[in-house]
C-alpha cells in the first residue's frame, strides 16, 4: 500500500510539473518544460522518501543533506550565454539522481526504479513534446521577445546612437530598452549593445530600428538577434 502511495504522488507531481512546464515552454523561458517535470519530480522522490521511514532518527536526514550537496553541484553545470542560459535541464537530472540514489542507498529500490522511469520519461518522451511547442512558438507573436541589437561603429559617435535607438524605442509603446551598453574594440572603434524587450514577437520594429541606424555614416554594421525573455 506504501509503495502504491509513493507512486501515485510520484506520478501526480510528474504530472504538475509537466503542466507548469508547458507553459513555461509556451513562453520561452529558460526553466522550461523539462526543467519543471524534473525539480517536480525530483521534489517528490525527496519528500516521499521521508515518508517511507517511522523513526525520527531515519536516513531522511542524511538525504536532507544530500540535497543542499546537490544544490552546489547542480549550480556549477548552470552557464548564461549573452541572453541564454544553459545547464538547467543538466542540473534537474542532477537532482533526480541524487534522489534515485538516496531511495536505493536507504534500501527502497522499487522507488528508485519509479524514480528512474519518470527521468527517462521526461527526456526520452517529453523531449519531443518540447520540440513540438518550439516548433509553434516560431511562427507565435503572443510570446515575451528580447532582442539584441549590436552596432559598431567609430569612436566617439556611440553618444549619438544611443540617442537614435532612445528615440526610437520609447516611441514605441510595445518596446522597452533593458540594457544599453559600450565597449571599445581593439581597432578602435566602439559597439553599442542594446537589449530591448517586446511584449510581443516584432521582428519587423526591430529591423525598422535597424535600417535607421545602419543610414548613419558613421555606423560599420548592425546586427541583431532574437532571444527568450
Amino acid at each position: 500500500m506504501i509503495f502504491l502511495i509513493f507512486a501515485f504522488n510520484t506520478a501526480i507531481a510528474l504530472l504538475m510539473g509537466v503542466l507548469i512546464g508547458v507553459e513555461r515552454q509556451w513562453r520561452q523561458h529558460a526553466a522550461g518544460l523539462r526543467t519543471n517535470a524534473l525539480v517536480a519530480l525530483g521534489a517528490s522522490l525527496f519528500v516521499g522518501m521521508s515518508t517511507l521511514f517511522d523513526s525520527e532518527a531515519s536516513p531522511s536526514r542524511i538525504a536532507a543533506q544530500v540535497v543542499s550537496g546537490l544544490g552546489f553541484l547542480g549550480g556549477g553545470v548552470i552557464l548564461r550565454e549573452g541572453l541564454n542560459v544553459r545547464g538547467l535541464n543538466t542540473a534537474a537530472t542532477i537532482w533526480c539522481s541524487g534522489a534515485v540514489g538516496s531511495l536505493a542507498g536507504a534500501g527502497f529500490p522499487l522507488e528508485a526504479v519509479i524514480g528512474t522511469a519518470g527521468v527517462l520519461f521526461v527526456h526520452l518522451v517529453l523531449r519531443y513534446l518540447t520540440r513540438w511547442i518550439d516548433a509553434r512558438t516560431k511562427i507565435a507573436t503572443d510570446v515575451d521577445t528580447v532582442y539584441r541589437l549590436q552596432i559598431e561603429c567609430g569612436a566617439q559617435h556611440d553618444a549619438h546612437l544611443r540617442h537614435i535607438l532612445l528615440r526610437h524605442v520609447n516611441g514605441s509603446s510595445r518596446l522597452t530598452l533593458q540594457k544599453l551598453a559600450t565597449e571599445d574594440t581593439e581597432t578602435g572603434g566602439t559597439i553599442v549593445t542594446a537589449d530591448i524587450f517586446a511584449m510581443e514577437r516584432n521582428d519587423r520594429a526591430i529591423e525598422e530600428i535597424v535600417a535607421r541606424v545602419s543610414i548613419e555614416p558613421e555606423v560599420k554594421a548592425v546586427g541583431w538577434q532574437r532571444t527568450t525573455a
